[in-house]
């Protein structure tokens, strides 16, 4: 049985009652660069910590837990994961030390060098950076808790968004 939409958002539930539609868990993956742009348009605002950066080297793998802003239902965050996998080297410029020092996350981008090789950089406020070398792009993203609202709506000054 389908439920008919009247218009974005809104839907009839069985008993003929209309609500808000839930919006579903973000499930993404990254093979290439088109791909990482969209996650990256997904993670932008997103909050996280320097002890939710995990690098496993001996697994080559790179994880990281962040608080993100849900762009696509707006006024909520929702705790998500993220993780690269065949990571060669992960090496940070100019973020905070301090465990529990916030880092928001504003882009990603993919580098690529000898291909399928590159390079994601993932630029945080503050002009801080994290390089994550890859052999290949192999990401995922998954929202990993339940909704909550946000405090409020990040905010993007016009000489931001301009640059």
């Amino acid at each position: 049985m389908t439920s008919e939409i009247d218009s974005i958002g809104d839907q009839h539930s069985h008993d003929g009652s209309q609500g808000k539609a839930e919006a579903l868990p973000l499930r993404l993956l990254a093979a290439d660069a088109i791909d990482l742009q969209i996650m990256s348009a997904a993670l932008q605002d997103a909050i996280m910590r320097p002890v939710d950066i995990r690098w496993e080297r001996k697994a080559r793998r790179l994880t990281l837990v962040l608080s993100r802003f849900c762009w696509e239902c707006g006024e909520t965050r929702v705790m998500s994961a993220m993780q690269f996998g065949d990571v060669h080297a992960v090496k940070s410029r100019r973020l905070p030390r301090a465990p529990e020092g916030a880092l928001e996350l504003l882009a990603m981008d993919f580098i690529p060098t000898e291909s399928p090789s590159g390079r994601v950089i993932m630029m945080f406020a503050g002009g801080g950076d994290l390089r994550i070398d890859v052999e290949c792009l192999d990401a995922v993203l998954t929202d990993l808790s339940d909704r909550w609202p946000a405090g409020a709506e990040p905010e993007h000054p016009a000489a931001e968004q301009e640059a």
